[in-house]
């Protein structure tokens, strides 16, 4: 049989089979994004709880690393592993120290875009030491005790009154108790890498932040070209105004 003679019978059998109600083979669909949560210091996955629904409910997976918060090196790597594990492109989003994870993790492949929530966001070779330079201490940093292995915690204090100020005090005294001690010298330690020079980012800034200086945020947001979403907020957003979050975040996965 000819060449002519077989794409003519194969196409005939297609019609046929359409004609008879089966339907042609549909394309294939790229896999939805997934939202990787990357918490901060004095915390842990569970920061994100408020959001993860709302990030849920708008058809995203959702996964909360859990960093152990013992160098940028142990933080990243906890952070590649849940990357590793996904199937379809990624938003990574990080609060606070968080952003430093992920400006070093998101060159991971399957990293699409990057969202800093009241995060640090730096170059490479940068530290969070180095970022603050030239800004005055936030009030948030009189209220920390190191151990004698060098961890550190905010007070109850320090946690109602400037981690957390527009939290309810039944909630801040809960937080207070659960945080999670970070390693000081984390703060010392310098990226080799910075994902958003070749990821779009976005930025939630915190107007009342007293942990990271406002005007710090709007720096590093200007530094990154990323789209910023202000809102008047303490140092958490993701949980006293989680809604406004959770939209910015499906707004870089809607991308």
């Amino acid at each position: 049989m000819s060449s002519f003679l077989k794409s003519t019978v194969a196409a005939a059998a297609i019609g046929l089979s359409i004609a008879a109600g089966a339907a042609p083979p549909a394309p294939a669909l790229e896999a939805p994004a997934t939202v990787v949560l990357v918490h901060g210091a004095f915390a842990d996955g569970s920061a994100w709880n408020r959001v993860v629904p709302r990030l849920q409910a708008k058809g995203l997976k959702v996964v909360s690393v859990q960093n152990p918060l013992t160098s940028l090196a142990d933080d990243v790597a906890a952070t590649r592993r849940v990357l590793d594990a996904q199937t379809g492109p990624v938003v990574l989003v990080g609060h606070s120290w968080g952003g430093v994870v992920i400006s070093e993790a998101g060159q991971h492949e399957r990293v699409k875009a990057l969202v800093y929530v009241s995060a640090f966001a730096p170059a490479e070779g940068q530290s969070v030491a180095d970022l603050s330079k030239g800004y005055a201490e936030p009030p948030g940093f009189k209220h920390l005790v190191a151990d004698k292995e060098g961890f550190l915690t905010l007070t109850p204090e320090g946690v109602a009154k400037h981690f957390a100020q527009d939290l309810p005090a039944g909630e801040t005294k809960l937080m207070a108790v659960t945080q999670g001690p970070v390693r000081g010298a984390n703060f010392e330690e310098k990226t080799s890498t910075a994902a958003w020079k070749t990821r779009p980012s976005w930025f939630v800034l915190s107007r009342q932040d007293h942990m990271i200086q406002p005007a710090l945020q709007e720096a590093m947001a200007k530094t990154i070209g990323a789209k910023v979403v202000s809102l008047p907020t303490s140092h958490v957003p993701l949980l006293s105004r989680p809604k406004e979050v959770a939209d910015a975040i499906a707004a870089a996965a809607a991308r």
